[in-house]
C-alpha cells in the first residue's frame, strides 16, 4: 500500500493538511467579521446587513434595476428580494416603478434619501472594516488580496472537473 510522501511539518499539521486548517480559518475570519457587521448595523443604525447589501447593490445602479437583475447581483431568491424591497420602500429609501417593457416586472433604485442613508451606512462599513483590519499593513492587504485572487482562480478551476 502506498502512502503519501510526508512533507514539512507546520505549527504541528503535516503541511499535505494546512488546506483544510487555511479553509477554517479563512471561515472563522469572515463568520466572526460579518456577525460583527450585522451587530453594528443592528445596534448603532437600526438597520440589518442584508438591507446594506441592497442598497448597495442599487447604489450600483442609479437609473433603476428590475427585481430579478436584483436578485440575481445579489444571488438571493426573487421572494427575499422583495420582501427588502419592500421594507426599503416603506421607510422611502427606495421607490419602485413599472418596468417601460413589462409592466409585470418592476423597476427599483435609491431615493435620494436612501442615496444619503446608503452613503452613511457604507462610510461607518468601511470604518468598521478597517478597524478589524488594521493589524494587518499595507504589504500584508495587497498580499493577501493577491493570495485571495489566486485561491479564487483555483476554486473556480475545480469547478470545471
Amino acid at each position: 500500500m502506498a502512502t503519501a510522501p510526508i512533507r514539512e511539518k507546520h505549527d504541528g499539521a503535516l503541511a499535505g493538511q494546512m488546506d483544510v486548517r487555511v479553509w477554517l480559518r479563512l471561515l472563522s475570519c469572515v463568520t466572526v467579521i460579518e456577525k460583527r457587521l450585522r451587530r453594528r448595523f443592528v445596534a448603532q443604525y437600526d438597520t440589518t446587513l442584508p438591507r446594506f447589501d441592497v442598497m448597495a447593490t442599487l447604489e450600483r445602479f442609479p437609473d433603476g434595476v428590475s427585481m430579478g437583475e436584483l436578485s440575481r447581483a445579489l444571488l438571493v431568491s426573487n421572494g427575499n428580494v422583495t420582501a427588502l424591497v419592500k421594507q426599503l420602500e416603506s421607510d422611502g429609501y427606495v421607490s419602485s416603478r413599472p418596468a417601460p417593457d413589462d409592466r409585470r416586472s418592476s423597476i427599483v433604485g435609491l431615493t435620494d434619501l436612501g442615496r444619503r442613508h446608503f452613503a452613511e451606512l457604507a462610510a461607518a462599513h468601511r470604518s468598521w472594516i478597517q478597524g478589524m483590519f488594521a493589524e494587518l499593513s499595507d504589504d500584508d492587504h495587497i498580499e493577501l488580496y493577491k493570495l485571495l485572487a489566486v485561491l479564487k482562480h483555483s476554486i473556480g478551476a475545480d469547478d470545471e472537473k
